[in-house]
């Protein structure tokens, strides 16, 4: 999305100008366009759902370097100290092989550290070092924020039931 635009007009911006072909008529513009079909899609409105809040999410997030998994990654880690690449993995839905890079890039922000796990010689739990846990704590309240904002025409229950609803729809159990 280009910054200071809303979606429908970022999107007319983008969209490459029809040209008329020799020998055929001009293209008409359609000023309305009937989405009522797509509307009645769940995917439809997760996706349109889920662009307005990333479009707010990175920008908001760019000062801290997080994109949105980085960001779930270190409220994992921070809400649950030890866990492992492949409780991660597991919980996110993120091939390991992508979560490689991510952990290595944490680590080398001195976000995260690996302590052997007290129960497993073959894993390795994850930490917030004391700079990831300041950084987690400031991105987490500018999320709270943005959400809400986000979703300022949502009551609090409204914006509850949403949740739980969605929810119901990728939680397996």
């Amino acid at each position: 999305m280009i910054a200071g635009m809303t979606e429908p007009s970022a999107a007319k911006q983008l969209r490459r100008p029809r040209v008329a072909r020799p020998g055929s008529a001009a293209p008409v513009a359609q000023e309305t366009i009937d989405t009522r079909y797509l509307e009645t899609l769940v995917g439809y409105n997760a996706r349109r759902a889920a662009l307005a809040v990333i479009g707010v999410f990175l920008p908001e997030m760019a000062p801290f370097g997080l994109r949105p998994v980085d960001f779930s990654v270190l409220s994992l880690i921070a809400h649950n100290p030890g866990i492992t690449s492949r409780q991660l993995c597991a919980t996110l839905d993120i091939l390991p092989p992508n979560l490689v890079g991510m952990i290595k890039s944490l680590e080398q922000r001195d976000l995260i550290e690996k302590r052997d796990h007290p129960s497993d010689r073959r894993a390795q739990g994850l930490h917030l070092t004391n700079a990831g846990q300041a950084l987690q704590t400031e991105a987490e309240a500018k999320a709270t924020q943005l959400e809400l904002d986000v979703t300022h025409r949502l009551s609090a229950a409204e914006r509850q039931t949403l949740i739980r609803l969605l929810r119901k729809i990728y939680l397996k159990a």
